[in-house]
């Protein structure tokens, strides 16, 4: 095609051929030649055609590691804090102090997750035209403000108006941190990567559950007094956090103040190395590949998977608190807080365990089989048994599986296209899908239900099974197409396609593989 065409003109008008120059040299040419904007970094079948030095990829990886992940880690530490302290709250009190009854903790919580599926989307097309440097910290800074106001809540009607704001602020985070990572990472290197900032969700619990108890043991700062002391301190914290990323929150390699040019070349040209067809790396939001990057086979089966994920996470999150209260009813509430962290930490340990194995082997889909095998465990042993024990012991499953759904889902869904654009999109489909399960979570675990909650024990294991399901069905489909691409002339596919046609084609492309 056109680009490549041009690149081998390019290279016939040099003085010396790249191939007859020394290993260094033509890795260097390749290098410079891969990140030029308007060249194609892969052939027609998606193989790169630069060789890039690993040693010096190896190195700039772990600068970009040092330098960008543990920003965004600790911002989405405190956004998950702000969002699951409301079930600290309740057992501080929150409840009798604004008037709360029957099923009204449920409908606050759903609050939250309308805001949140209806501005997954535009959040993220907003990310990307603003540049994530920028918009990540500003959305960090809103929610911080809208944790804060919620310490001065004095009834249900106002406390569901904040949490629906906190959901605005919130729907961007976790989908524009994985597509700001997508700009630095491979494909391969993203999913542990998006699991190092999403680990912070079960530290948020083990981590939330210590700070709620320390803040609790005050009597008061200043005219607030018991749950509200929660929000006033980690509201605070989470908007001076949001100030300082405005300053350190690199936009895209290219501004990169820490990086030398020869870095930010190799940063672009790694990246687009796995871009097939496309002449750069951050496109212009195109409407036709936002709308593949939605209209995706793998990515809506991937988000379907995130959506029954989601409901087992987020009702871990926010009720294991309750089922704790449940299992432990005579201890204090200092003590029933302190016996959420175990599950939370040894979950936290697989979610960057499994995700590193993911890595190595560049494989994502065959994960989600374990993971729904060990939560369909945990809320088996929750159906099946009243003892304190065994009860206990079942939070522990379901924490060390269900939560690295969220990296693995992410990097699935970032694996599944080709383009900025589409990847913008894949991401914010993922959470938007994800959040609906978010928002049956918190119907999960009704009051009548209690307190062994048949009902919402039953309802996520149904979520886990059909992960089961959908994990097998996917890969086996993923295969067979794979297969049947393999038998397909890619050269009389793409002929009379001008070189803007084929870069629209995403998932269409003939030379597209997809990625177990």
């Amino acid at each position: 095609m056109a680009v490549f065409d041009d690149i081998s003109k390019s290279s016939e008008t040099k003085e010396v051929s790249p191939e007859s120059l020394p290993y260094e040299q033509r890795v260097e040419k390749d290098v410079h030649l891969a990140a030029e904007e308007g060249f194609a970094a892969t052939d027609s079948h998606g193989v790169p055609i630069v060789e890039l030095d690993q040693l010096a990829e190896r190195k700039l990886r772990n600068k970009i590691d040092r330098m960008v992940v543990p920003t965004v880690a600790l911002l989405y530490l405190f956004c998950f804090i702000d969002r699951a302290n409301i079930g600290n709250a309740r057992l501080a009190g929150l409840e009798d102090d604004l008037g709360m009854s029957g099923n009204d903790y449920n409908v606050l919580l759903s609050i939250f997750y309308i805001s949140y599926i209806v501005f997954e989307i535009p959040s993220n097309l907003a990310c990307k035209w603003i540049g994530p440097g920028w918009f990540i910290p500003f959305m960090s800074f809103g929610f911080g403000v809208c944790s804060l106001g919620t310490a001065f809540v004095h009834d249900l009607p106002s406390a569901c108006g904040v949490r629906f704001l906190l959901g605005v602020f919130e729907a961007g985070m976790m989908p524009g941190i994985s597509y700001y990572l997508s700009r630095w990472y491979r494909r391969s290197e993203l999913v542990f990567r998006i699991s190092l900032f999403v680990v912070m969700a079960p530290l948020a619990g083990a981590f939330g559950g210590l700070l709620a108890s320390g803040i609790l043991t005050l009597s008061n700062i200043g005219s607030v007094r018991a749950w509200r002391m929660i929000f006033l301190v980690e509201g605070i914290i989470t908007m001076g956090l949001s100030l300082i990323a405005f300053i350190t929150l690199t936009d895209r390699p290219e501004t990169a103040r820490w990086l030398s040019q020869e870095e930010k070349t190799l940063a672009i040209a790694r990246v687009k190395s796995e871009l097939l067809a496309q002449t750069t790396v951050l496109d212009k939001t195109n409407p036709k590949k936002v709308w593949l990057g939605f209209w995706n086979p793998v990515v809506l089966a991937t988000s379907a998977i995130f959506l029954f994920n989601n409901i087992t996470v987020q009702g871990l999150a926010f009720f294991l608190p309750t089922i704790v209260a449940t299992i432990y009813p005579t201890y204090s509430t200092v003590r029933k807080q302190l016996y959420t962290v175990p599950p939370y930490v040894v979950g936290a340990v697989f979610e960057v365990f499994l995700p590193l194995l993911s890595w190595r082997l560049d494989k994502r889909q065959i994960f989600f089989i374990p993971v729904a095998l060990l939560t369909m465990m945990g809320y088996i042993m929750f159906l099946a048994s009243t003892d304190t024990s065994v009860r206990y012991a079942a939070t522990f499953f379901t924490a060390i599986s269900c939560f690295a759904g969220g990296p693995l889902t992410n990097a699935q869904a970032s694996a599944q296209v080709i383009s900025d654009s589409a990847r913008s999109m894949s991401l914010a489909t993922n959470m938007m899908f994800g959040n609906v399960g978010g928002l049956v979570a918190t119907w999960s675990y009704l009051s009548w239900d209690g307190p062994d909650y048949p009902i919402g024990n039953g309802l996520n294991l149904a979520a886990s099974t059909a992960i089961l399901i959908l994990a097998v069905a996917t890969l086996l489909w993923m295969e067979a197409d794979n297969k049947r691409r393999d038998k397909v002339d890619i050269s009389k596919e793409l002929e009379g396609l001008s070189q803007a046609q084929i870069e629209c084609l995403e998932w269409k492309h003939p030379g597209w593989r997809w990625k177990p």
